[in-house]
């Protein structure tokens, strides 16, 4: 705080500090604090009382009816018999309203227990499907980080940088439904396997164009990282393990991936996040056909049966995972928050 001060002045530095605080605190640390507490209650009611909501709508109806058969009455006499059925409704409905409850708020861990059998195979797939992604991610990103940062010419690297940032002024939505017309049936890659005599491949149907659109959709969030740790790499490093006689796979084993630590772990994390909370990736790759990614199941609890709860106490699991995962790539790569944040 007081290089802060030294550096921006009292003035500029508390006003720093305050959006800080507002950042961390309102748009990070409340809206998983909300949800923690809502995955853990459920407004519960007592025995019958659903069936006695639904008589009560049934008998409300009842008189939108009668209003209806009111107005088309023809004669006096009729509309008296309506007026006397309308009050005998209101007085049965103030009985049966007078006999509703108030829903009770009852902490309890059911909403967790709603994860069946069928939704842990999803979740577990989820997860599993994203490590796959990102292991591909690295696979795929760390050559094209290297390349950029070390083999080649400034101004090809350059290029290379440039056409790999491009193709992200689209809006991800576009640019995954680019993909889904490419790997469908008549795409040009089926196109293309066709002319060997092989295909149709269904890559939409049977899941493997969500790897793909996947990697293409984070692959920045993987080279980068792995561009900026290995862009500080020292070449003199490498020349003298070659001139000791060293092979390319050990270089990269005994000397490149160490110093690469900190990139693997900020691309893999961020790699991984993205893949399992994504939603729109895996939904419109698979045209719905396939099963659901676990982010769809989260959707559906908060916005199609509308049960906040369940819906928190499933996206809280996920948290819980990927919170995990971070911790995992830290101690196995051995790095720490401030290796990271470098």
């Amino acid at each position: 705080m007081t290089e802060l001060r030294r550096a921006f002045g009292a003035p500029l530095s508390a006003l720093i500090v305050f959006l800080v605080g507002v950042w961390i605190l309102g748009l990070i640390a409340a809206p998983q604090i909300i949800m923690i507490e809502q995955s853990f209650w459920t407004m519960q009611r007592p025995d019958g009382a659903a069936e006695l909501s639904v008589k009560i709508d049934g008998l409300y109806n009842r008189l939108d009816v009668l209003a209806l058969d009111h107005q088309a009455a023809s004669d006096a006499a009729a509309r008296a018999a309506i007026d006397t059925e309308r009050d005998t409704v209101r007085a049965e409905i103030a009985t049966l309203e007078a006999r509703e409850t108030t829903p009770v708020k009852t902490w309890t861990l059911s909403n967790y227990g709603q994860m069946g059998q069928a939704h842990l195979a999803i979740f577990a797939k989820t997860i599993l499907a994203s490590l796959a992604v990102t292991a591909i991610a690295f696979v795929v990103c760390y050559p094209i980080a290297f390349a950029i940062a070390k083999l080649e010419p400034p101004r090809r690297a350059a290029m290379i940088m440039m056409a790999l940032i491009v193709p992200y002024a689209l809006n991800e939505l576009l640019r995954v439904f680019a993909w889904q017309m490419i790997l469908n049936y008549g795409g040009p890659i089926n196109a293309a396997l066709g002319l060997v005599g092989i295909g149709p491949v269904p890559f939409l149907e049977s899941g493997s164009g969500v790897f793909i659109a996947m990697v293409y959709a984070y692959i920045l969030f993987m080279v980068f990282p792995l561009y900026n740790v290995l862009e500080t790499l020292d070449t003199h490093q490498i020349e003298a393990a070659r001139d000791l006689g060293a092979g390319t796979l050990q270089i990269h084993r005994r000397v490149v991936l160490p110093h690469a630590r900190p990139g693997i772990a900020v691309g893999c994390i961020m790699t991984f996040m993205l893949s399992a909370g994504s939603y729109a990736v895996p939904y419109i790759m698979t045209r719905g056909t396939a099963d659901p990614w676990f982010t769809q199941l989260v959707y559906n609890r908060f916005f199609q049966a509308t049960n906040w709860n369940v819906g928190a106490a499933y996206a809280l699991s996920l948290l819980v995972v990927c919170t995990g995962f971070i911790f995992l790539m830290m101690r196995l790569l051995k790095v720490r928050l401030k290796d990271i944040a470098k």
